[in-house]
């Protein structure tokens, strides 16, 4: 899902206490001293390898995941906004455990007024823009109130009258949230199957009323009596809960943050619709002959060889659509293979294009991409739509596996950004200007291909790599985030694109992080939390720890082992590990199990030269170590009173010391030098000679881990003449100690100062003790108004500094 849409159903958020499993804080405890193991392995923290997932993080050898096939027909009634439909779900149990029930997710129950989401939902404002500590009124918006009307005015949720088995006998249910327990009659054993009949319905929610992922839009300005609408329906049948082995059933309530994770399945839907309606779904459509034209028929086919978008259903015909009414109907048809979901659009405002993307493989060759849009997307969605979901494909199957799906689809509606098999609702439109031309900004360009790339990506995550989205949200938003980003920058790197590690700084150094690891109806800011920092720590571990070589090898095997499965964390990093041969856990601990942030402080640089034991050199060199220091003050003085010393007043009296400083070399000290020379080793006078000879720079650099997270020190020298020179040092040099630690640097050239992760390469939240000897940093000052409160703090000033401090994704949301 994307950005925008975080926060649609508001669930209590509550702070939580983060820590191991007690197992694995009994199972190594530090008694003595305060050394902290940041390098401990994970092997107490993740669960034991078995025959269903391997050590090396792959499936193992009894792997197994159940399937759910669907045959639904569904039928919209526009006027009165209400979905019903029948759908026969045939379940087949691959698991080596006999099953008494069926858990059923009903996702629409979670807008009821009862349900659990809208009981514990708080008031307030949202800890994004929570000014913090700041005195509030309490206060209801419009859009608040707006809510509250609909939810009170509509009857919402699942209606289930009656659930029936193949044989046609009901069978006993029990609605518990937005989950429903489906007993039956008899138990189902490993390798059987069984067949569910469900007939249900729901009145489907005003989206920019409720907010959620799916919903209608109403556009009350169009030249048909009544107006249109979008329909963009999604978790709208009742759909098989996941059960796996590592948690058997995955039925936790919906509360809104958490998403989802399905059982994969193949699906058959007819859809019936207002005969003007034009339908996109995930699947292929099976009766083309029967919804389009043969003109439209035609077009479909030239699309799928040509070299920009052709209009299946052009401008001029959806706009005489949206003018007519009619009480026909027709019967969309679509199959779909291997699939965790089925989603679905209908609108009779929809034009349609579609371009052929040959992608080269032998699974799935062509790939239909497609995208449908009002006439308030627009050139822009005309331009970038469907160019920007061939793009998604190109870069994401390089970093995984080719598309597998026969089409890929963008969808323009009141969702700001949403993902299924297939088919993915985008939100950014063009702007109706006074002459009744429509024209877009640089912001909505640059939302809506980001929005397409990200909603995209995800089909491969989490649709085809099936994580659970519910419990690990960053799995799927992280790694997508984290690959978008790549995609983005390749389809213009002057847009700022994706996470780059510098703009996570001031959420790791916040009050309200948690670790990544939280389950994701906990955590408080879900943005940061799921999508910036697991991407930015991708990004780092890619470009700073791994390189891309080995991460992008890595990274292609966990997404080639998990295809149309399952994977959990532990598969995820110890595929990482095992296919890159270098050992992560330090790095998956501190960024993924704690809260640690970045601050690496390079405290003093102490400058060392070779004492050769030659007086002649030694000596001369303290003479002017000597001779740089600075000159007494009180001599300075005296000097500048023109006051003679006594020595100058009576220079009869003068002797040796007085024309020789203490650092004259006598005979004495040449024959104990060369004293010293006849009692070196032969290796040792070779080792002694050659260092006297190259007469290297010796530097020792005191770092302080003053965040807590080990990482590398990224260290560039600049040197006397100019001349710059990166060094990397790896994180074991925290290893033994993770608080302080010293590095000796040896160079040919003179130093004249060094610089720790001069370009934000790591996150470190604090730049200004990064450099030695120390620089000014810029920053910049700005008039604001000044308010007097009763805490004597501008609430102007909170919130500029605030925005100020919002990352590039909060820019975006922003804009969206």
């Amino acid at each position: 899902m994307y950005k925008t849409r975080f926060w649609w159903a508001c669930a209590s958020i509550a702070l939580v206490t983060f820590s191991l499993p007690s197992a694995a804080t009994a199972s190594i405890q530090q008694t003595k001293g305060n050394y902290e193991d940041k390098f401990r392995q994970l092997d107490e923290v993740l669960p034991t390898p078995n025959v269903y997932r391997s050590a090396a993080g792959e499936p193992g050898e009894n792997y197994w995941q159940q399937k759910a096939d669907y045959k639904i027909e569904a039928r919209l009634d526009e006027k009165n906004r209400r979905l019903d439909a029948a759908e026969t779900i045939t379940y087949q149990n691959n698991s080596p455990y006999t099953l008494k029930y069926i858990w059923i997710q009903l996702d629409q129950n979670i807008f009821r007024n009862d349900s659990r989401a809208e009981r514990s939902a708080t008031f307030g404002s949202h800890p994004d823009t929570d000014l913090g500590g700041i005195d509030k009124p309490a206060r209801i918006s419009l859009g608040q109130l707006r809510r509250q009307q609909f939810m009170a005015d509509n009857e919402l949720g699942f209606a289930i009258d009656e659930i029936a088995n193949s044989e046609g006998n009901a069978l006993s249910f029990t609605i518990v949230g937005t989950n429903m327990r489906v007993d039956l009659a008899e138990p189902l054993a490993p390798g059987k199957s069984t067949t569910l009949a469900i007939d249900f319905g729901f009145n489907i929610i005003e989206e920019d009323a409720v907010g959620g992922r799916s919903g209608y839009e109403h556009f009350p300005d169009d030249a048909r009596e009544g107006g249109n609408d979008i329909f963009l329906i999604a978790q709208w049948y009742p759909r098989v809960a996941a059960f796996t082995d590592y948690e058997a059933w995955t039925n936790k309530e919906f509360l809104g943050s958490g998403e989802f994770t399905m059982e994969f399945g193949d699906f058959e839907v007819a859809i019936d619709v207002p005969a003007d309606h034009i339908v996109s779904a995930t699947g292929e459509l099976q009766n083309p002959d029967q919804v389009l034209t043969e003109q439209q028929q035609r077009r479909l086919e030239q699309a799928k060889t040509a070299q920009r978008p052709v209009f299946v259903v052009t401008a001029e015909e959806a706009l005489e659509n949206e003018k007519a009414g009619t009480d026909e109907r027709k019967v969309w048809r679509f199959a779909a293979e291997n699939v965790r979901d089925f989603a679905w659009a209908s609108s009779r405002k929809f034009m349609w294009d579609a371009k052929g993307y040959q992608q080269g493989g032998s699974v799935q060759p062509l790939v239909m991409a497609m995208s449908f849009y009002p006439k308030e997307g627009g050139d822009l969605w005309k331009k970038y739509s469907t160019e920007s979901v061939i793009h998604t494909m190109e870069v994401y199957s390089r970093f995984s596996f080719d598309y597998p799906y026969p089409t890929s689809q963008s969808v323009n509606g009141p969702v700001g950004g949403m993902e299924y098999p297939m088919i993915t609702f985008n939100g950014p439109r063009t702007e109706l200007q006074d002459d009744g031309s429509r024209t877009y900004s640089l912001a909505e360009k640059r939302f809506l291909i980001g929005v397409v790339i990200h909603e995209i990506g995800h089909i491969y995550f989490p649709m085809v790599v099936n994580s659970d989205e519910r419990q690990w949200t960053w799995m799927d938003e992280g790694l997508n985030s984290f690959l978008d980003g790549v995609a983005g920058r390749e389809w213009d790197p002057s847009i700022p694109w994706g996470v780059e590690p510098r703009s996570i700084v001031d959420y790791m150094k916040s009050s309200v992080q948690v670790p990544i690891m939280t389950q994701s109806d906990s955590v408080l800011r879900l943005g940061p939390n799921a999508y910036s920092k697991p991407a930015a720590a991708l990004n780092i571990l890619r470009e700073v720890i791994l390189g891309r070589d080995l991460f992008d090898f890595a990274f292609r095997e966990y997404a080639q082992r998990w295809m149309f499965k399952r994977p959990t964390p532990a598969d995820f990093f110890r595929t990482m590990e095992e296919a890159s041969g270098v050992d992560l856990d330090w790095f998956w601990r501190g960024w993924f199990y704690s809260t640690d942030h970045v601050d690496i402080s390079l405290d003093r640089v102490y400058k060392l030269q070779l004492d050769t034991k030659d007086p002649d050199i030694d000596w001369q060199r303290r003479r002017q170590e000597q001779a740089d220091k600075p000159v007494s003050y009180f001599v300075q003085r005296n000097e500048a009173e023109g006051r003679k010393t006594w020595v100058e007043m009576n220079p009869d009296v003068r002797d040796y010391h007085d024309e020789n400083d203490r650092f004259t070399v006598t005979n004495k000290q040449r024959n104990a030098y060369q004293s010293f020379l006849d009692k070196l080793e032969p290796w040792e006078r070779r080792v002694f000679d050659r260092a006297i000879a190259e007469n290297k720079n010796y530097y020792v650099l005191d770092f302080s881990n003053l965040g807590g997270l080990v990482m590398p020190i990224l260290l560039q020298m600049t040197y006397a003449d100019g001349s710059t020179e990166d060094y990397r040092v790896p994180a074991e040099i925290w290893r033994r100690n993770a608080d302080n630690v010293s590095k000796l640097i040896v160079t040919d050239k003179e130093v004249v100062s060094f610089a720790v992760d001069p370009n934000w390469e790591t996150a470190d939240v604090d730049i200004e003790n990064n450099y030695y000897p120390r620089k000014i940093i810029p920053s910049r000052i700005e008039a604001f108004k000044y308010e007097r409160g009763t805490d004597h703090i501008s609430r102007d000033l909170m919130q500029e500094a605030k925005t100020e401090l919002k990352t590039e994704e909060d820019q975006s949301d922003d804009e969206s």
